[in-house]
């Protein structure tokens, strides 16, 4: 029965100090929601007995048949204690890597998290990464070490081994949380020492460490986990147990009498007792004592297991009543010993009580929100948050007070949408009939029933009498079938209208309102992430509500709340208002809302920091419908997922295919279940995964394939090859030895001399890393070079830019490097990627580091062509000449761009017009004004990504169009020459260089037993993957080898591992970094030596090769193979039957 009514609930809404956001957070298979059913058991929702097995919060078939979650799902909880009445929002959320997005949509609406650590695994990857995430959203944690009954049944340790075991795991959670600890410390220390500022001595409120002094100082005693801090509980949530040290320290301070407070700091650790001297005394393991843990509570524990799984009654019936509790008989006589033990258990050490009650103690309520993080959700991108306008900061006291008053302005996050069947909203359930609406029925069914029996009756007389009355008789009966025709009609129809209602799909946002009162009804503010209150607030004014007429404000949209729901797990309860601080699901946001946002009713509220994923989403296919009249329905489908899942990407290539982008195997099954049976309810069928590669060029090897160096030995036949080299290089293209590549426009107007180069490993990843902040800079220049009056460039992004220039300036060293960070022109593909552009000819002067110089732009010959360059090379690095896939790790450097005579007129023919045409202006408009838009327009040429914005511009750009149609010619424009036979250049001067394909790496960790540890190298090494560290878990037989392991083989590995080792290891892939593969995808034999080795054909195995084909192939390129390969071994039709 359930205890709560949902009154009762919306009660307890109100009081915000007594609410407690809390998600349960582990690695996959650690019992995080054989967890959450035994506190929904504790509020009877479901039975105690089936807590464990019902997986209450895991409502989608698939979660139950894998048994694993696959999305974060929210319950409220009321908990006594005492007199206190708490109210416990516990979001569920998944473990498996797949999945992790849902972690994060969780984390960012709590304020504290559990954190469950399996006790025979330990700390595993997925620990780590959910630490990291509670630590990076300034959540507070506590600890359940979980399944001690593994370490009694499975392990059989004796206590005093469970004892050291379990303190191992505390000291590798606490190792965990102290290296996120140091790193921030060191992080700001490191600011505060740029800043070169002393510190003030401020208010003890203000000053939360003493950054100048160090690590040593700085007291992070708050963030570990300590039994005697009280944060930490011991559990085996199958059994139904769970305690905190407390429970025993308040039970034995009574029978040994020593104050509570003793046995609480004591109960843990080096501690045992004198029974003698009836005191506690010091340093157990010297003098071979048995520490306080194991003697008191450790020993019971597993006496307890040991004679219920022996069956000794005796023992079984003292310990009862010792412990003076209730057994009943059915548990008592029951055949499983478990089902008596959890019924002991369950009374004696309710794991329900001893979590909640830590929960409640420890994590903090929605009023102890830290200002830190209250800066950290205002502040998006490069923004600091005094760069905020006055109103935003003035937002910060409304979420540091999360008060619930009328005039308080409501401030809402939507961390996810999530779909829900139409029926299981509330006000589509069937409810229980009224007395007055069951009296009307049963009317209804008599007139019914009288009616069938006249018309049989007519129908007796017209059989008796036929002669008679045939007329009136055929009338009532054609008017009889009438009414049942349009009876039934008027059924199809609402069958068909009820099935409509019933198909559709509903959206519900998963939100927490951080400030004010949310009301059904209410018109609100949608605040996309790109929205910037500075800028809506020069516009509109800044209280004026979302019922207002109000002018067009980019990234920001008006609606209505239609409904405020209770999230029950399962269930969903109508709601009229929310107060600050609660979780709630809001419906009819599906038109506004695609993923997450922020809705505020006031415009200075800025949108929150998105969310930080862990997983990247690596893994594609291209999915189309068996029937292709089903297309618009896969549309619509791909869109409802798209809106359903936070990771998911969906994306319609150049190729006209659709494409799913997802994080892993598991989570790719689930889109396209979803998308089957959910959302488009069609077949579908999907394409193998696309598999992404990257394309590089590497420095030329030093020996040759059978390890011989190379120059040194006897060529053979390399007359063909060379051939075939000469002509790939078409005519009008001069390569150098070196690899110079010259090419001209069609046109011979303008020379370019273009050479490639491969980048120092480190560069390409540091390219990578920062390819968000390159991205600014690029922004950051376009909008000087258009002279926008854009908000101060702050101090931080400048610091930040600083210092990647100083990075790269390291990375780029030795001769050929000379001042070419200087002379970088751009990065590509997209503007930000980890290819670079130099120029290295005289006469220009331009640079992607304008933003910290302020530099005007010079003017010169080739300003007016400029961008046809970089578009050339954007397009170049887009799609390279192996199997166009994007370029990595490459430098380009423009060594020469002569202009003919030509060229150099028309340039300069357009600068003298553009004045001429500005004098004529300065006639007729008023002369200061327009001098002033002109200088402007000379300082700040476009150079934005192809030039071709449609703003309106002064006398330059009619002069620009002049001289493009000056130099058109049959050719097309001269601009649209340049960026041809950059692009052309770019991919002669890639292939001068030995070319190399980039794959996609997994890190892949496996935990295994020894004896299936041999199976387990047999598949890795089968699908290409490199083992780089196996180490032996302390006091357990489990090894955990860490591997690396390419994208493109990983299909079905997890599948196969299990298999392999009957379903004792299970793998966990992480996307990690590209790697190049080593061998040459062109590579034929050349030496003697290599025609031993490999044979004439060489058709052995080329890794790159086959790789390299299989891409091509999929995007329709030429692919170079024999279309018949060992033709002797063919036969013909009739031969075979």
């Amino acid at each position: 029965m359930v205890l709560t009514s949902v009154g009762k609930m919306t009660g307890l809404q109100k009081k915000t100090s007594r609410i407690r956001n809390i998600c349960i957070l582990a690695h996959v298979d650690h019992g995080k929601t054989t967890l959450a059913d035994c506190l929904i058991s504790s509020n009877g929702i479901i039975s105690s007995r089936l807590a464990g097995k019902l997986r209450y919060l895991d409502s989608r078939e698939d979660e139950q048949i894998r048994g694993i979650t696959m999305k974060s799902s929210a319950i409220s909880l009321h908990f006594e204690k005492g007199d206190e009445e708490y109210l416990i929002n516990l979001i569920d959320s998944p473990g498996h890597v797949d999945f992790s997005s849902e972690v994060s949509t969780a984390v960012r609406l709590c304020d504290g998290c559990i954190i469950v650590v399996d006790a025979v695994e330990g700390v595993c990857p997925q620990t780590q990464a959910v630490l990291r995430q509670a630590w990076l959203e300034n959540i507070r944690p506590v600890l359940v070490i979980n399944k001690i009954d593994r370490l009694i049944v499975e392990l059989k340790f004796t206590p005093q081994e469970a004892y050291l075991h379990l303190k191992n795991i505390l000291e590798q959670v606490n190792a965990v949380t102290g290296a996120l600890f140091t790193s921030k410390v060191l992080e700001e220390r490191a600011e505060k020492e740029t800043e070169n500022e002393s510190i003030s001595d401020s208010a003890p409120g203000d000053q939360i460490y003493d950054w100048s002094a160090g690590l040593e100082d700085t007291d992070d005693s708050h963030l570990y986990f300590s039994p005697d801090y009280g944060n930490v509980v011991f559990a085996s949530a199958i059994d139904g147990w769970g305690f905190g040290i407390e429970h025993f320290a308040k039970l034995y301070s009574q029978k040994i009498g020593i104050k509570p407070a003793v046995l609480l700091k004591t109960l843990w650790g080096d501690y045992y007792l004198n029974t003698k001297a009836k005191k506690i005394m010091k340093g157990d393991q010297s003098k071979g004592k048995k520490p306080l843990f194991v003697q008191l509570v450790l020993d019971n524990i597993w006496s307890l297991y040991e004679s219920v799984m022996k069956r000794d009654k005796e023992k079984i019936e003292k310990i009862v009543t010792s412990l003076g509790l209730k057994i009943g008989a059915r548990e008592s006589r029951h055949a499983d010993p478990k089902v008596h033990l959890n019924a002991i258990c369950g009374q004696w050490l309710p794991i329900s009580e001893a979590v909640l009650s830590m929960v409640c103690n420890k994590l903090p309520s929605p009023l102890d929100i830290t200002a830190e993080r209250v800066e950290k959700l205002m502040c998006v991108g490069a923004r600091t948050f005094d760069s905020l306008p006055p109103e935003t900061q003035e937002l910060k006291s409304a979420f540091m007070k999360c008060s619930s008053e009328g005039t308080a302005p409501v401030i809402v996050f939507v961390s996810k949408m999530f779909a829900v069947d139409a029926k299981a909203l509330p006000h589509n359930k069937p409810r229980p009939l009224t007395q007055e609406e069951i009296a009307q029925r049963r009317e209804l069914a008599r007139r019914r029933h009288a009616e069938k029996l006249a018309v049989n009756q007519g129908k007796e007389l017209s059989e008796k009498r036929p002669g008679e009355n045939a007329t009136e008789v055929n009338t009532g009966e054609t008017k009889g079938e009438e009414e049942q025709l349009t009876s039934q009609t008027e059924v199809v129809a609402s069958k068909a209208m009820k099935q409509e209602t019933d198909n559709k799909e509903s959206f519900i946002a998963f939100a927490r309102v951080f400030s004010g009162v949310v009301q059904r009804g209410r018109k609100i503010f949608v605040l996309g992430p790109k929205y910037d209150p500075a800028e809506a607030l020069h516009k509109v004014r800044a209280h004026c509500s979302a019922a207002d007429d109000l002018p067009l404000v980019p990234h920001m949209t008006c609606c209505t709340l239609e409904n405020l729901y209770l999230l029950m797990g399962r269930e969903l309860e109508d709601l009229e208002e929310v107060p600050a601080g609660n979780v709630l699901g809001i419906g009819g946001l599906q038109d506004f809302v695609l993923k997450s946002a922020t809705l505020s009713t006031s415009l200075a509220c800025p949108p929150f920091t998105p969310l930080n994923f862990e997983a990247t989403p690596i893994v594609r296919v291209a999915v189309e419908p068996k029937h292709p009249s089903d297309m618009p329905q896969l549309v619509r489908g791909m869109k409802l997922l798209n809106q359903a899942d936070p990771c998911v990407q969906v994306l319609i290539q150049e190729t006209g295919e659709h494409v799913l982008v997802t994080a892993g195997e598991v989570h790719l099954q689930r889109c396209l279940d979803d998308l089957k049976e959910r959302f488009a309810k069609i077949e579908i069928s999907a394409s193998a995964p696309i598999i992404p590669f990257r394309e590089t060029i590497t420095r030329p090897p030093k020996v040759d394939m059978v390890n011989e160096e190379i120059g040194k030995q006897q060529k053979v036949a390399v007359i063909h090859q060379t051939k075939e080299d000469q002509n790939k290089i078409p005519e009008g293209v001069q390569v150098d030895s070196d690899g110079l590549v010259t090419i001209s426009t069609p046109n011979k107007h303008a020379t370019l001399s273009v050479r490639a180069m491969p980048l120092p490993e480190e560069v390409t990843r540091l390219l990578e890393e920062n390819s968000d902040l390159i991205r600014t800079m690029e922004q950051l220049n376009t909008s000087l070079n258009e002279d926008k009056k854009t908000h101060e460039i702050n101090q931080k992004t400048i610091d930040r830019i600083k210092e990647f220039k100083q990075k790269l300036e390291q990375g780029l060293q030795g001769r050929k490097w000379r001042n070419a960070v200087d002379q970088i022109w751009s990065f590509g593909p997209r503007k930000c990627g980890p290819n670079i552009l130099l120029y290295k000819f005289e006469g220009y002067k331009k640079s992607v580091w304008q933003c910290l110089e302020n530099a005007v732009k010079e003017v010169s010959k080739y300003r007016d062509f400029d961008n046809s360059i970089i578009s050339g090379f954007q397009l170049a690095t887009l799609s390279g000449p192996m199997c166009e896939e994007p370029l990595m790790g490459v430098c380009f450097t423009v060594e020469k761009w002569e202009m003919s005579k030509v060229g150099e007129v028309l340039s300069a023919s357009s600068q003298a017009s553009g004045e001429c045409d500005a004098l004529e202006h300065e006639q007729k408009e008023d002369t200061a004004s327009l001098r002033n838009s002109h200088i402007a327009e000379v300082c700040g040429e476009d150079e934005h990504q192809d030039g071709n914005q449609s703003v309106p511009r002064s006398p330059e750009k009619t002069s620009k169009h002049k001289a493009e149609v000056l130099l058109a010619d049959c050719y097309g424009p001269f601009s649209g020459q340049l960026i041809a036979t950059m692009k052309e250049a770019c991919r002669y001067a890639l292939q001068a260089k030995p070319q190399r394909l980039m794959a996609a790496m997994y890190t892949c960790e496996i935990m295994a037993t020894a004896e299936v540890l041999g199976r387990v190298y047999a598949v890795l090494s089968k699908r290409e993957g490199r083992v780089l560290q196996e180490e032996m878990k302390e006091g357990t037989d489990v090894f955990i080898i860490k591997a690396v392991l390419p994208v493109a083989e990983s299909f079905g590995f997890a599948d196969e591992i299990r298999k392999r080792t009957s379903g004792l290891a299970s793998p966990q892939l992480v996307f990690s970094h590209w790697e190049i593969i080593s061998s040459d995808p062109f590579w034929v034999p050349t030496t003697e030596e290599e025609y031993l080795h490999f044979g004439e054909k060489a058709d052995s195995e080329n890794q790159a090769r086959k790789y390299m084909n299989a891409v091509r192939k999929r995007k329709g390129l030429y692919v170079e193979e024999k279309i018949v390969e060992h033709a002797e071994k063919q036969r013909t039709l009739s031969r075979n039957k």
